[in-house]
């Protein structure tokens, strides 16, 4: 009896089986979570499963707060005890305006200052052409804006229009979609609507219009007017990993010692580990423990995953994965030019193998590229090709 052309191996065939299982496991559950789509932005998350047996299976998803939230409202109390929420970088703020013409000039300041600053701006004289429908292009503005702007004075509060924008603002403030930040101008507080008195709203002065700008813009950032931290004692620490000490010690002597950055490579005794960080062998356990999705012990030597690059690179090259990744995506998509083989694409970026590897161990992890997965090859993947996650991960951050 023979099992893929070899005398039967009750063990090999064990394996293989839990292997298959536990590939459809994932497969399961990232189709699952990862269907779960933002109702208003369209964002769909990005789901890692990690874990070498059912027992010891851990789950990430990634997104905006706000999708996280959607999906948490979809699993149980066990499942979110499980799951892993980390929130993706916040995108690019925009800024719905609405003034009244009476006092263009000053919107128009408003309006040059958040775009010099980073934030989308919707202004009227900058969006509605000759011949377009003024409520389409106002309803557009207003349904994207992530912050409605209303820049009040006493010719606005006369101002019809004004009012039905401001009641828009403040119905997308309600439901949780955009801020609603009322600028006073020549205007006191207490002459403010009843509605507006329990809304903190902030005065642009023409003799300091640069500083009231500027706190304007750090509110819509979500820069903090606190003052910044003073520095604690000089002392020596390792980057803030989210790991232990130890741990991140390993990871940077794997970092800086592997030539691509594959399985493997390179491999270490526990025994030399230890010598070399000054912690017992009792430490690295416990470390390797920490790093169980990235690392495994093999007869006291230890073998890392070309996962492990993409996780801590960013801490010690000069690149970050993550962004290598994005930048893959994003071309694979948008580029129609985009070449598929590995070696290729590598060299259109000007990659050696050992910055490639863990982009494409990021974009493997969360099937955002089939998998070509081979040996004896420079690449983890022989080919980069996109799935239909890639679709999804692009325009969720785009």
């Amino acid at each position: 009896m023979t099992y893929k052309n070899r005398p039967f191996s009750g063990e090999a065939f064990s394996n293989d089986l839990e292997a298959a299982v536990l590939q459809n496991v994932k497969d399961q559950l990232q189709a699952r979570f990862g269907a779960i789509r933002h109702p208003e932005t369209g964002e769909f998350p990005t789901v890692v499963v990690n874990g070498r047996s059912l027992d010891d299976m851990r789950l990430t998803i990634e997104g905006s707060p706000a999708l996280l939230s959607i999906v948490r409202e979809r699993m149980d109390l066990q499942e979110q005890q499980a799951t892993t929420f980390l929130p993706s970088e916040t995108k690019t703020p925009k800024a719905f305006l609405s003034y009244s013409f009476d006092d263009r000039d000053l919107a128009e300041i408003i309006a040059r200052r958040l775009v010099a600053e980073g934030i989308e701006t919707w202004w009227a004289e900058w969006e509605i052409s000759a011949g377009d429908s003024l409520r389409r292009k106002i309803d557009e503005g207003l349904g994207n804006c992530t912050h409605f702007i209303v820049l009040l004075t006493p010719n606005a509060m006369k101002k019809p229009w004004v009012q039905q924008e401001m009641d828009a603002g403040l119905v997308r403030k309600i439901a949780g979609q955009a801020r609603f930040i009322p600028l006073r101008h020549g205007l006191a507080a207490q002459d403010l609507p009843p509605l507006l008195s329990g809304v903190l709203s902030p005065e642009v002065d023409q003799s300091q219009l640069d500083d009231d700008l500027r706190d304007l813009v750090n509110d819509i950032h979500g820069v903090s007017r606190k003052p910044p931290l003073g520095a604690g004692p000089t002392k020596l620490s390792a980057p803030v990993t989210g790991y232990s000490k130890t741990a991140t010690a390993i990871a940077e002597i794997f970092v800086r010692e592997t030539k691509q950055a594959m399985f493997g490579d390179p491999i270490k005794d526990v025994t030399e580990l230890a010598e070399t960080i000054d912690v017992s062998e009792d430490d690295i356990d416990d470390a390797l423990h920490e790093l169980r999705d990235l690392a495994s012990v093999s007869l006291g030597r230890v073998l890392v995953e070309a996962a492990l690059y993409s996780e801590f690179d960013k801490y010690f090259m000069e690149w970050v994965p993550e962004t290598d990744a994005i930048r893959i995506a994003a071309d694979l998509i948008n580029d129609p030019t985009m070449p598929t083989d590995t070696a290729q694409v590598a060299t259109r970026y000007g990659w050696e193998p050992r910055r490639m590897n863990p982009a494409l161990a990021y974009l493997l992890a969360r099937n955002l590229i089939v998998d070509y997965r081979v040996l004896s090859h420079d690449f983890i993947s022989s080919r980069v090709a996109k799935t239909d996650d890639t679709r999804r991960f692009v325009k969720s951050r785009s």
